[in-house]
């Protein structure tokens, strides 16, 4: 039995990857157990939405995953309709264009530094929980069975997550009712051209044709990404294959030149199903990701909307494990996490609607368009589709405009939290109390003269005050980094 994990985590994808990077960065014992035994190169996701590159930049990791890259699209979309990035408040105003396999490897690598392992080839089986621990058994790939030992489990494990089936958590919503593919392909020459046309990543084109929906994104070194969805699609079993001639069929609807198929490297089936956990959080086993919630691809929020699970998460199950919590901080990540989860899963819904070749939904379709050059409602629908807009619920004065939401251009590489004052400020002495857990930081543009921000690890701003308000900031240290130094 392995008894020296803190928190096994299950599944290595973005969400469960960056949940151990942030644990490791805590300096919290935790692993990874994930089925597969090796990365497959496969990419369901293509992007990262602005606050998942704030995210990443918070904690100085944007660069290298910039690197791996492919582009930066200046613009999203909601049904195919175009969302400008440019008017929202943030530095970086564009979707970077980047496969999710690309994301996985820098995320895994990373976590070499703080001795994380990825535990390949490992499924679990079974769990079982008290009031102290999670005992899980892991099969390997050769059959053998082995008990791991931890305080915490989270099931990072996808939408089909064996840990919520094993919970028992509700999963409440509803099946899919459209069905598509995706595919990565190559393309051959014809009549002569190239057989890796140069083409920009546009939005998709997703007006509502009988035909049913096909367009290509350039992946690099000849291989496109197709997303296709028609009659062809509808009623067939998720997990059967997808066809050559499936594929044949939909490169023949895409815009641009004629394109011939010269090989699919892999394709797979998704719906427009619709569920959310019940509970994030069952004693000392937490859902986070597809395993809390799946939803249909629209908007590319899915990848986005995990990884910032494991964002919210992971300092607090650290402080938890440390000690340093105050009563009901775990709490606050379903708290937090199961509004945003729901907002994106309706989001996704209405945006789906907005692609059916019915004349009702054609009809809201022209209103939307319509409504979305009005300047002001584009920006309000391009911050929801870029997570830019979240804001959680928070005590204190609630007409404050930072109160709840993110602190943009924030940087804490540590994990820890940050006071933006003055260093001769009131309440920058009565703050050292908790210095083990949280930094000075210049006050910097975002607050105001005479004012101070304490953010939390993730990056959201807890506490905004006057900087002689020393009161209502050690009460609010005290509710989100617990007590002070003695």
């Amino acid at each position: 039995m392995d008894t020296d994990i803190e928190v096994l985590i299950a599944g290595a994808g973005p969400t469960g990857l960056l949940l151990a990077g942030e644990l490791g960065l805590a300096g919290v014992r935790a692993a990874v157990a994930e089925r597969l035994p090796h990365r497959t190169g496969h990419s369901k996701a293509l992007n990262l939405q602005p606050r998942t590159a704030e995210v990443l930049d918070c904690r100085g990791w944007l660069a290298p995953v910039l690197d791996r890259s492919l582009t930066l699209l200046p613009a999203g979309h909601f049904a195919g309709l175009p969302l400008d990035y440019s008017a929202l408040d943030t530095a970086f105003p564009h979707q970077v264009g980047i496969p999710q396999a690309r994301v996985e490897e820098f995320l895994e690598d990373h976590l070499a530094q703080y001795g994380v392992p990825v535990l390949r080839g490992r499924e679990l089986t079974s769990l079982r929980q008290d009031a102290d621990g999670v005992t899980a058994t892991l099969r390997g790939p050769d059959g053998t069975e082995s008990i791991c030992r931890a305080r915490y489990l989270v099931g990072a494990d996808g939408g089909r997550s064996t840990v919520r089936h094993l919970l028992g958590t509700p999963f409440p919503g509803r099946d899919g009712r459209i069905g598509m593919a995706v595919a990565d392909i190559e393309l051959a020459p014809v009549d002569g051209g190239s057989d890796s046309p140069g083409e920009p990543w546009q939005l998709p084109d997703l007006t509502p044709d009988p035909a049913g929906v096909a367009f290509l994104l350039p992946l690099g070194d000849g291989v496109h990404r197709l997303i296709l969805g028609g009659p062809e699609q509808q009623g067939v079993d998720r997990d059967a294959p997808v066809t050559d001639d499936e594929v044949r069929t939909a490169l023949a609807r895409c815009p641009g030149p004629p394109r011939a198929l010269r090989a699919v490297r892999w394709a797979s089936r998704f719906t427009d199903a619709s569920r959310q956990a019940e509970r994030y959080a069952e004693g000392r086993v937490l859902l986070a990701g597809d395993a809390a919630h799946i939803h249909a691809p629209a908007g590319g929020q899915g990848l986005n909307l995990g990884m910032q699970d494991a964002f919210n998460l992971g300092w607090k199950l650290a402080a938890t494990l440390r000690g340093r919590a105050p009563d009901g901080l775990l709490a606050t990540y379903h708290a937090e996490r199961h509004p945003v989860g729901a907002r994106v899963l309706a989001n996704t819904q209405a945006q789906m609607v907005l692609t059916l070749p019915d004349p009702d939904a054609l009809v809201v379709r022209e209103l939307l368009t319509d409504l979305l050059t009005v300047p002001e409602a584009n920006r309000r629908v391009a911050a929801m589709i870029a997570g830019t807009d979240i804001r959680y619920p928070m005590p204190g004065a609630p007409d404050h405009p930072l109160l709840g939401a993110r602190a943009p251009g924030v940087r804490l590489p540590g994990g820890r939290g940050a006071l933006l004052a003055d260093a001769a400020s009131a309440v920058t002495a009565a703050a050292s109390a908790w210095a083990d857990r949280v930094d000075r930081l210049d006050r910097g543009p975002l607050a105001a003269e005479g004012e101070a921000l304490l953010v939390r690890p993730d990056g959201y701003v807890c506490w905004a005050g006057p900087d002689d308000d020393t009161h209502e900031l050690r009460s609010a240290l005290t509710r989100w980094f617990g007590l002070p130094l003695r």
